[in-house]
């Protein structure tokens, strides 16, 4: 799992044209809460000797997971802030800084883990709370240098709780995210391996058997289709199964997908 896969870098386009960003945003947004609280459910439960074990990312622990989600949450509100000032406040300090703070939060016990979840969580809120309506559509800059509108930034956060909530490797499997989340972020993932991303990976055609979803990922002609569920297809699209139980015809190994960024 690479560094890309910790830190999704999404651009939903899950809206009718006519939907207003602010309407957007505000679904958005719900979605956001309701994926949090079940984060600090599973948080709530872990057992302090457990926050410091590995996590199913390589090199961190649940603390550095858990971590990482918090500052997260307060790098958006950087961005919330930039959009509704008009001013460019940089997600992160710098890069170093990013990774210093994950680094020195992550031995923390987990109720002060949980306690720091629960605050950068309602100072998210709080900030697009006051994000007036016409703010939403200011742009932003990703860490990565990447513009988008500000109406992303709660899929954003949407898709590292869930992603992460998975990642803690506590009981939440991606066969608990959400429909929806899975064909947006499905749709997302393939697109990004049948462009640029994909070159040099043979083309793979995926069929999402309980949404009727279907894409094409690498390049050239298929010469295999995989299917099964879109949670299972998302789960290996991202990096976050082997993709074990997937049907392939003819019944040939998976292709080792590149990293996603």
């Amino acid at each position: 799992m690479t560094d890309a896969q910790t830190d999704p870098q999404t651009e939903p386009q899950t809206e009718p044209a006519t939907a207003s960003l602010p309407a957007v945003a505000a679904r958005r947004l719900a979605e956001v809460e309701e994926s949090t609280r079940l984060l600090l459910r599973t948080v709530a439960g872990i057992g302090a000797e457990a926050v410091a074990g590995p996590s199913a990312l390589p090199g961190w622990t649940r603390g550095h997971v858990l971590t990482h989600l918090a500052r997260n949450a307060d790098s958006l509100v950087n961005l919330l802030d930039g959009a509704r000032t008009g001013t460019d406040i940089p997600q992160y300090p710098s890069q170093e800084a990013r990774d210093r703070d994950i680094e020195e939060g992550a031995p923390r016990p987990v109720d002060e883990q949980l306690a720091d979840l629960r605050t950068s969580h309602a100072r998210f809120g709080a900030a697009a709370a006051l994000l007036p309506d016409g703010a939403w559509a200011a742009e932003v800059k990703h860490r990565s240098g990447i513009l988008f509108p500000a109406a992303e930034l709660p899929w954003r956060r949407l898709a590292e709780v869930e992603y992460h909530h998975v990642d803690l490797d506590a009981g939440y499997t991606p066969a608990h995210w959400p429909e929806e989340f899975a064909t947006v972020e499905f749709r997302q993932l393939a697109a990004k391996l049948a462009g640029p991303a994909g070159a040099g990976l043979p083309a793979v055609e995926l069929l999402a058997e309980d949404t009727d979803a279907r894409a094409v990922i690498g390049t050239g002609a298929p010469a295999l289709t995989v299917g099964g569920p879109v949670r299972a297809l998302l789960a290996w699209l991202s990096g976050r199964s082997d993709g074990a139980g997937l049907r392939r015809t003819p019944g040939t190994d998976l292709p080792v997908l590149p990293p996603l960024g």
